[in-house]
Protein backbone atom coordinates (compact mmCIF):
# COMPACT_ATOMS: atom_id res chain seq x y z
CA UNK A 1 0.00 0.00 0.00
CA UNK A 2 1.55 3.39 -1.00
CA UNK A 3 1.57 5.92 1.49
CA UNK A 4 -0.46 8.81 0.74
CA UNK A 5 1.28 12.74 0.90
CA UNK A 6 -0.56 15.29 1.97
CA UNK A 7 0.66 18.98 1.17
CA UNK A 8 2.80 21.09 2.73
CA UNK A 9 0.34 23.65 4.80
CA UNK A 10 3.52 25.87 4.86
CA UNK A 11 4.26 26.33 1.41
CA UNK A 12 2.74 29.24 -0.54
CA UNK A 13 1.09 27.46 -2.94
CA UNK A 14 -0.87 25.65 -0.44
CA UNK A 15 -2.17 28.45 1.78
CA UNK A 16 -6.00 28.95 1.90
CA UNK A 17 -5.92 31.89 -0.03
CA UNK A 18 -3.88 30.15 -3.44
CA UNK A 19 -6.46 26.67 -2.75
CA UNK A 20 -9.33 29.81 -3.29
CA UNK A 21 -7.65 31.41 -6.58
CA UNK A 22 -7.41 27.96 -7.80
CA UNK A 23 -11.37 26.97 -7.13
CA UNK A 24 -12.28 30.28 -8.79
CA UNK A 25 -10.33 29.76 -12.22
CA UNK A 26 -11.57 26.06 -12.21
CA UNK A 27 -14.91 27.60 -12.08
CA UNK A 28 -14.14 30.36 -14.40
CA UNK A 29 -13.26 27.63 -17.24
CA UNK A 30 -16.36 26.22 -16.43
CA UNK A 31 -17.97 28.54 -17.31
CA UNK A 32 -16.46 29.32 -20.34
CA UNK A 33 -16.83 25.78 -21.57
CA UNK A 34 -21.18 26.88 -20.95
CA UNK A 35 -20.91 30.25 -22.67
CA UNK A 36 -19.63 28.13 -25.87
CA UNK A 37 -22.16 28.75 -28.47
CA UNK A 38 -22.79 25.43 -30.53
CA UNK A 39 -22.30 25.09 -34.12
CA UNK A 40 -25.25 26.37 -35.05
CA UNK A 41 -25.41 29.53 -33.24
CA UNK A 42 -22.27 30.79 -35.31
CA UNK A 43 -22.70 33.16 -38.25
CA UNK A 44 -20.45 31.49 -40.95
CA UNK A 45 -19.58 33.93 -43.74
CA UNK A 46 -18.73 31.24 -46.45
CA UNK A 47 -17.43 33.16 -50.20
CA UNK A 48 -18.01 29.74 -52.33
CA UNK A 49 -15.81 29.09 -54.95
CA UNK A 50 -18.87 28.94 -57.78
CA UNK A 51 -19.63 32.63 -57.45
CA UNK A 52 -22.71 32.02 -55.12
CA UNK A 53 -23.44 34.44 -52.12
CA UNK A 54 -22.52 34.25 -48.24
CA UNK A 55 -24.07 31.33 -45.90
CA UNK A 56 -25.29 32.37 -42.84
CA UNK A 57 -25.60 29.36 -40.24
CA UNK A 58 -27.47 31.08 -37.44
CA UNK A 59 -30.73 33.09 -38.84
CA UNK A 60 -31.39 33.81 -42.51
CA UNK A 61 -29.61 32.13 -45.08
CA UNK A 62 -27.80 33.54 -47.82
CA UNK A 63 -25.92 31.25 -49.53
CA UNK A 64 -26.59 27.47 -50.92
CA UNK A 65 -29.10 25.52 -48.95
CA UNK A 66 -32.64 26.68 -46.88
CA UNK A 67 -33.69 28.05 -43.57
CA UNK A 68 -31.47 28.65 -40.90
CA UNK A 69 -28.61 25.95 -41.43
CA UNK A 70 -28.25 27.44 -45.25
CA UNK A 71 -24.22 28.18 -43.91
CA UNK A 72 -24.16 24.09 -43.39
CA UNK A 73 -24.67 23.86 -47.24
CA UNK A 74 -22.33 21.31 -49.50
CA UNK A 75 -20.28 22.24 -51.72
CA UNK A 76 -16.05 23.39 -51.84
CA UNK A 77 -15.77 26.81 -49.97
CA UNK A 78 -12.89 28.47 -49.13
CA UNK A 79 -11.35 30.77 -46.15
CA UNK A 80 -14.22 29.89 -43.49
CA UNK A 81 -14.89 32.20 -40.65
CA UNK A 82 -16.71 31.35 -37.37
CA UNK A 83 -18.43 34.55 -36.01
CA UNK A 84 -19.96 33.68 -32.52
CA UNK A 85 -23.39 34.79 -32.76
CA UNK A 86 -24.37 35.28 -29.20
CA UNK A 87 -24.64 33.20 -25.74
CA UNK A 88 -26.68 30.66 -25.58
CA UNK A 89 -27.40 31.63 -21.71
CA UNK A 90 -26.29 34.66 -19.88
CA UNK A 91 -24.29 35.08 -17.21
CA UNK A 92 -22.98 37.36 -14.53
CA UNK A 93 -19.51 37.94 -14.19
CA UNK A 94 -18.10 35.66 -10.96
CA UNK A 95 -14.86 37.82 -10.65
CA UNK A 96 -13.38 40.76 -12.14
CA UNK A 97 -10.72 38.25 -14.08
CA UNK A 98 -13.66 37.50 -16.61
CA UNK A 99 -12.93 40.92 -17.74
CA UNK A 100 -10.06 40.65 -19.89
CA UNK A 101 -11.22 37.46 -22.01
CA UNK A 102 -14.72 39.86 -22.32
CA UNK A 103 -12.54 42.12 -24.00
CA UNK A 104 -10.62 40.07 -26.17
CA UNK A 105 -13.81 38.23 -27.45
CA UNK A 106 -14.97 41.29 -28.30
CA UNK A 107 -11.60 42.30 -29.95
CA UNK A 108 -12.13 39.21 -31.63
CA UNK A 109 -15.28 39.58 -32.91
CA UNK A 110 -14.54 42.93 -34.27
CA UNK A 111 -11.97 41.86 -36.10
CA UNK A 112 -13.63 38.85 -37.56
CA UNK A 113 -17.02 41.41 -38.39
CA UNK A 114 -14.72 44.02 -40.20
CA UNK A 115 -12.96 40.56 -41.73
CA UNK A 116 -16.66 39.43 -42.88
CA UNK A 117 -17.80 42.81 -44.05
CA UNK A 118 -14.99 43.60 -46.15
CA UNK A 119 -15.83 40.45 -48.07
CA UNK A 120 -19.36 40.91 -48.80
CA UNK A 121 -18.67 44.03 -50.20
CA UNK A 122 -15.85 43.12 -51.91
CA UNK A 123 -18.49 39.99 -53.16
CA UNK A 124 -21.27 42.60 -53.53
CA UNK A 125 -19.00 44.65 -55.91
CA UNK A 126 -18.06 41.66 -57.83
CA UNK A 127 -21.43 41.15 -58.16
CA UNK A 128 -22.21 44.04 -59.21
CA UNK A 129 -19.63 44.31 -61.92
CA UNK A 130 -20.67 41.03 -62.69
CA UNK A 131 -24.31 42.28 -63.55
CA UNK A 132 -23.57 45.24 -65.13
CA UNK A 133 -21.00 43.76 -67.66
CA UNK A 134 -24.42 41.12 -68.12
CA UNK A 135 -26.99 44.28 -68.70
CA UNK A 136 -24.69 46.08 -71.38
CA UNK A 137 -23.79 43.05 -73.40
CA UNK A 138 -28.20 42.44 -72.84
CA UNK A 139 -28.55 46.12 -74.01
CA UNK A 140 -26.31 46.21 -76.88
CA UNK A 141 -27.38 42.71 -78.56
CA UNK A 142 -31.43 43.77 -78.40
CA UNK A 143 -32.21 45.58 -81.35
CA UNK A 144 -32.79 49.64 -80.66
CA UNK A 145 -36.54 50.82 -80.66
CA UNK A 146 -37.98 52.71 -83.22
CA UNK A 147 -37.83 56.39 -82.59
CA UNK A 148 -41.15 58.13 -82.50
CA UNK A 149 -41.39 60.18 -85.45
CA UNK A 150 -40.87 64.14 -85.23
CA UNK A 151 -43.95 65.63 -83.64
CA UNK A 152 -45.81 62.68 -82.63
CA UNK A 153 -47.18 62.07 -79.14
CA UNK A 154 -48.37 58.64 -78.59
CA UNK A 155 -50.63 57.10 -76.40
CA UNK A 156 -48.24 54.30 -75.60
CA UNK A 157 -46.73 51.08 -77.27
CA UNK A 158 -47.47 48.53 -74.74
CA UNK A 159 -49.54 47.74 -71.53
CA UNK A 160 -47.62 49.06 -68.69
CA UNK A 161 -49.67 51.82 -68.18
CA UNK A 162 -52.94 50.05 -68.83
CA UNK A 163 -55.52 49.76 -66.20
CA UNK A 164 -56.96 46.61 -67.79
CA UNK A 165 -56.55 43.24 -67.39
CA UNK A 166 -53.64 41.65 -69.61
CA UNK A 167 -55.37 39.30 -72.34
CA UNK A 168 -54.86 36.29 -72.26
CA UNK A 169 -55.88 34.54 -75.24
CA UNK A 170 -59.40 34.23 -74.98
CA UNK A 171 -62.34 35.90 -76.42
CA UNK A 172 -62.48 38.03 -73.37
CA UNK A 173 -62.96 41.84 -73.33
CA UNK A 174 -61.97 45.10 -72.29
CA UNK A 175 -58.60 43.66 -72.04
CA UNK A 176 -54.81 44.78 -73.04
CA UNK A 177 -53.22 42.50 -75.38
CA UNK A 178 -49.33 42.85 -74.85
CA UNK A 179 -48.04 40.68 -77.47
CA UNK A 180 -45.71 42.54 -80.17
CA UNK A 181 -47.65 42.73 -83.68
CA UNK A 182 -44.91 40.97 -84.99
CA UNK A 183 -44.15 41.03 -89.17
CA UNK A 184 -45.27 42.79 -92.21
CA UNK A 185 -44.83 41.81 -95.48
CA UNK A 186 -43.32 44.40 -98.23
CA UNK A 187 -45.99 46.11 -100.48
CA UNK A 188 -45.89 43.91 -103.52
CA UNK A 189 -46.50 41.15 -101.40
CA UNK A 190 -49.25 42.24 -99.33
CA UNK A 191 -51.69 39.84 -98.83
CA UNK A 192 -55.30 40.07 -100.80
CA UNK A 193 -58.43 38.67 -100.88
CA UNK A 194 -61.57 38.92 -103.24
CA UNK A 195 -65.51 37.36 -103.08
CA UNK A 196 -65.36 35.92 -107.10
CA UNK A 197 -69.02 34.86 -107.22
CA UNK A 198 -72.20 35.09 -105.09
CA UNK A 199 -75.65 34.79 -105.66
CA UNK A 200 -77.49 38.12 -105.46
CA UNK A 201 -80.55 36.21 -104.44
CA UNK A 202 -81.34 33.05 -102.02
CA UNK A 203 -84.31 31.64 -100.49
CA UNK A 204 -84.63 31.69 -96.66
CA UNK A 205 -83.46 28.27 -95.50
CA UNK A 206 -81.60 27.61 -98.48
CA UNK A 207 -77.68 26.94 -98.91
CA UNK A 208 -75.62 28.43 -100.84
CA UNK A 209 -71.69 29.04 -101.90
CA UNK A 210 -69.07 32.17 -102.20
CA UNK A 211 -66.03 31.87 -104.57
CA UNK A 212 -62.59 33.26 -102.42
CA UNK A 213 -59.85 34.19 -104.06
CA UNK A 214 -56.92 34.99 -102.31
CA UNK A 215 -53.26 35.98 -103.35
CA UNK A 216 -50.06 35.92 -101.35
CA UNK A 217 -51.73 34.38 -98.11
CA UNK A 218 -50.13 30.87 -96.96
CA UNK A 219 -53.34 29.41 -95.52
CA UNK A 220 -51.65 27.29 -92.93
CA UNK A 221 -52.02 28.83 -89.54
CA UNK A 222 -54.74 28.99 -87.52
CA UNK A 223 -54.91 29.23 -83.86
CA UNK A 224 -58.29 27.83 -82.40
CA UNK A 225 -60.04 31.15 -80.21
CA UNK A 226 -61.41 28.53 -77.99
CA UNK A 227 -58.77 26.54 -76.54
CA UNK A 228 -56.52 30.53 -76.35
CA UNK A 229 -55.11 31.51 -79.27
CA UNK A 230 -56.85 34.63 -79.94
CA UNK A 231 -54.64 37.55 -80.30
CA UNK A 232 -51.92 35.22 -78.88
CA UNK A 233 -49.21 35.05 -81.66
CA UNK A 234 -47.38 37.32 -83.19
CA UNK A 235 -47.41 37.60 -86.82
CA UNK A 236 -44.99 35.95 -89.26
CA UNK A 237 -44.23 35.15 -92.88
CA UNK A 238 -42.51 32.94 -94.57
CA UNK A 239 -39.05 32.95 -96.02
CA UNK A 240 -40.25 34.18 -99.25
CA UNK A 241 -42.21 36.67 -97.32
CA UNK A 242 -45.75 35.44 -97.61
CA UNK A 243 -48.35 35.91 -95.00
CA UNK A 244 -49.14 33.30 -92.61
CA UNK A 245 -52.45 32.72 -91.86
CA UNK A 246 -56.17 31.73 -93.09
CA UNK A 247 -59.29 33.45 -93.84
CA UNK A 248 -62.90 33.91 -92.24
CA UNK A 249 -66.27 34.30 -93.68
CA UNK A 250 -69.67 35.69 -91.81
CA UNK A 251 -72.71 36.32 -92.77
CA UNK A 252 -75.43 38.37 -91.14
CA UNK A 253 -78.59 39.72 -91.22
CA UNK A 254 -79.08 42.94 -91.65
CA UNK A 255 -82.02 45.29 -89.32
CA UNK A 256 -81.59 48.46 -91.59
CA UNK A 257 -79.21 49.47 -94.91
CA UNK A 258 -79.30 53.00 -93.53
CA UNK A 259 -77.07 52.87 -90.40
CA UNK A 260 -73.93 50.68 -88.79
CA UNK A 261 -74.84 47.53 -87.79
CA UNK A 262 -74.45 46.27 -84.11
CA UNK A 263 -71.59 44.34 -83.83
CA UNK A 264 -71.98 42.71 -80.66
CA UNK A 265 -74.68 39.81 -81.81
CA UNK A 266 -73.09 36.35 -83.14
CA UNK A 267 -73.77 35.90 -87.00
CA UNK A 268 -75.77 33.64 -88.31
CA UNK A 269 -72.79 32.04 -90.27
CA UNK A 270 -68.89 31.50 -89.38
CA UNK A 271 -66.36 29.81 -90.59
CA UNK A 272 -62.40 29.83 -90.95
CA UNK A 273 -60.77 28.18 -93.26
CA UNK A 274 -57.14 26.92 -93.04
CA UNK A 275 -56.51 24.36 -95.65
CA UNK A 276 -52.71 24.18 -96.21
CA UNK A 277 -53.08 26.25 -99.94
CA UNK A 278 -52.78 29.40 -101.01
CA UNK A 279 -49.00 30.63 -102.13
CA UNK A 280 -47.99 33.90 -103.68
CA UNK A 281 -50.34 33.74 -106.62
CA UNK A 282 -54.34 33.83 -106.47
CA UNK A 283 -56.27 30.65 -106.36
CA UNK A 284 -60.20 30.21 -105.57
CA UNK A 285 -61.60 28.68 -102.65
CA UNK A 286 -65.39 27.38 -102.47
CA UNK A 287 -66.85 28.42 -99.55
CA UNK A 288 -70.20 26.58 -98.72
CA UNK A 289 -72.46 28.58 -96.38
CA UNK A 290 -75.47 27.53 -94.15
CA UNK A 291 -79.45 28.75 -94.96
CA UNK A 292 -79.89 32.05 -93.53
CA UNK A 293 -82.48 32.18 -90.77
CA UNK A 294 -85.54 34.30 -92.71
CA UNK A 295 -86.06 37.14 -95.12
CA UNK A 296 -84.50 39.97 -95.41
CA UNK A 297 -80.43 41.47 -96.32
CA UNK A 298 -77.66 39.37 -95.69
CA UNK A 299 -74.05 40.72 -95.48
CA UNK A 300 -71.99 38.41 -96.16
CA UNK A 301 -67.82 39.32 -95.34
CA UNK A 302 -64.75 37.85 -95.71
CA UNK A 303 -61.41 38.63 -94.59
CA UNK A 304 -58.18 37.33 -94.52
CA UNK A 305 -56.66 36.71 -90.69
CA UNK A 306 -52.54 36.00 -89.61
CA UNK A 307 -52.33 32.49 -87.45
CA UNK A 308 -53.90 34.51 -84.35
CA UNK A 309 -56.68 36.29 -86.06
CA UNK A 310 -55.79 39.83 -86.83
CA UNK A 311 -55.99 41.60 -90.40
CA UNK A 312 -52.56 40.86 -91.64
CA UNK A 313 -50.92 44.56 -91.47
CA UNK A 314 -50.08 46.59 -94.58
CA UNK A 315 -46.47 48.11 -95.25
CA UNK A 316 -48.85 51.31 -96.11
CA UNK A 317 -51.34 53.15 -95.16
CA UNK A 318 -53.30 53.46 -98.24
CA UNK A 319 -53.70 49.84 -99.05
CA UNK A 320 -56.73 48.12 -99.00
CA UNK A 321 -56.89 45.30 -96.44
CA UNK A 322 -57.10 41.71 -97.56
CA UNK A 323 -61.37 41.68 -97.32
CA UNK A 324 -64.31 41.82 -99.68
CA UNK A 325 -67.91 42.30 -98.52
CA UNK A 326 -71.28 41.14 -100.23
CA UNK A 327 -75.24 41.80 -99.75
CA UNK A 328 -77.67 38.97 -100.64
CA UNK A 329 -81.36 39.33 -100.63
CA UNK A 330 -82.52 37.10 -98.22
CA UNK A 331 -86.58 35.92 -99.60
Amino acid sequence: MRDVVLPDPTLPENSPSARARRAALTIMAAAAVVLLPTACDYAIATPTTDGGGYGQGAGEGYGQGGGGHSGHAGGSTSTIQTVPAGNTQELEPTSAQETPAEDGATEETTAAEETTSAQETTAAEETTDTTTTSETTTESAAPAPAPPAAGLEILGDDCTTSELEPHTGFQDAPRCVAIAFGEVAAAAQSPSLLITDAPQTVAAGEEFTLEVSTRNLVRDRFLGAAAGGYYRESSFLTDEGIQRGHFHTACRMLDSVDVAPDAEPAPAFFLATQDNGGGAEPDVVTVPVNPMPGPGTAQCAVWAGDGSHRIPMMQRANQTPAMDVVRIVVE
